[in-house]
């Protein structure tokens, strides 16, 4: 303590004061001692209860569809998907918070998405029958969480189990399925504290899978379609009946591509012109890539009845395949292109309504005219 000014009685008594509390410091040395550390320690508790108590406050458990529980940070802002199937989903529900990409975005997508993406980094996949996952570039990239959607496999727990304790990065798992794409925005709204984005789409995904139901189910079997979906450079691999590739074919037609092992890669099966003979679908769909432009004019194909009656068409291919490959929220949109191709007469709307509004609610994107008609090339029913 520092004294200013000349001794006056007041600094008299100040200086008597001072010189008393050093008499009892020191005939009370011991006990002060003592005093000094049990406040200290008092102290440091205090602060590490405090610490504690921010602590809490800034990192939550999050319950995934398998069941972990995963302790995340209060507020996310920073996502990382863990494969091909969840950047689909996460480009729909949140865009802004992804630090990279599974694969990198074509020029089409990034006209959709921004072309911000193009410079983001790309970490592969960690699932499936490749894993190419780049843990270096995920963890340099710092997420607070890595998210993967999908289908529940027997090892799914598993394996991410392992990434997390690998990178020291939490992992949440999202089930999500062509049926209850409802529930999978539902949960990710929560998980992300983006409810109301999460409720826009689940209400848009179960609005889409209820009206497609209900008008399947006032057509009979007997009258739906024959039809196949082709793929290949020979337009010989197909998507075979019950496979998780077929799920929207065998929702709204009669898949008839029936094989003893039915694949359930995003290559389908391979088959012979011979065999699509015998089935003789009265209709094809063909991926994009495939052999659409050139199949009319090949004499080999011309016994079969979709070829020759000129009954078959292209799978739009922007942003993704709208049938599969990989089988996620963009069959939402072949399940709606699908049945409207096959009974343009059992809907209130067409391929048209329904394709803006998907683009419009899912990537927040609003196709033009010419956008549109160029999507939909070789995708509309015959005049």
């Amino acid at each position: 303590m520092r004294f200013v000014g000349t001794a006056t009685p007041a600094g008299k008594v100040a200086r008597g004061a001072l010189a008393a509390v050093c008499a009892c410091a020191i005939g009370f040395g011991a006990l002060g001692l003592v005093g000094c550390s049990s406040s200290q320690e008092s102290s440091s508790a205090s602060d590490a209860q405090a610490s504690s108590q921010v602590a809490e406050a800034q990192t939550r458990t999050f319950t995934d569809s398998l069941g972990r529980e995963v302790e995340l940070p209060a507020t996310l802002e920073r996502i990382c998907p863990s494969g091909h199937t969840a950047q689909q989903v996460l480009l729909t529900m949140a865009p802004d918070l992804m630090v990279g990409l599974s694969q990198p975005l074509n020029d089409d997508q990034l006209k959709i998405f921004g072309e911000k993406f193009k410079d983001y980094p790309v970490f592969g996949a960690v699932l499936g029958a490749k894993d190419d996952f780049n843990r270096e570039a995920v963890a340099a990239a710092d997420p607070q969480v890595i998210i993967d959607t999908g289908e529940v496999k027997k090892d799914t727990q598993e394996s991410l189990d392992a990434l997390q304790d690998q990178l020291g990065i939490p992992v949440v798992f999202v089930e999500a399925y062509l049926e209850d794409y409802g529930a999978a925005y539902k949960t990710l709204g929560e998980l992300l504290n983006m409810e109301e984005r999460g409720d826009e789409l689940s209400a848009y995904c179960t609005q889409v899978y209820d009206k497609v139901k209900d008008t399947m189910a006032t057509i009979p079997e007997s009258e739906r379609v024959n039809m196949a979906y082709l793929l290949g450079e020979n337009g010989l691999n197909a998507i075979a009946k019950t496979s998780v590739q077929a799920q929207v074919i065998d929702m709204v037609a009669n898949n008839v591509v029936v094989v003893d092992d039915a694949s359930g890669k995003g290559t389908g099966n391979e088959i012979s012109l011979e065999q699509i003979a015998v089935w003789n679908p009265d209709l094809i769909i063909f991926q994009a890539g495939s052999i659409y432009d050139t199949v009319g004019d090949d004499p080999a194909w011309q016994g079969i009845a979709a070829i020759a009656n000129d009954n078959y068409y292209e799978v739009p291919n922007d942003p993704w395949c709208w049938m599969n490959n990989p089988p996620t929220v963009n069959q939402l949109m072949g399940m709606q292109w699908l049945p409207r191709l096959l009974y343009p007469d059992a809907f209130d709307d067409s391929i048209q309504d329904v394709t803006k509004a998907y683009y419009h609610t899912m990537y927040g994107y609003d196709l033009t005219d010419a956008e549109l008609s160029e999507l939909l090339a070789g995708a509309l029913p015959n005049a």
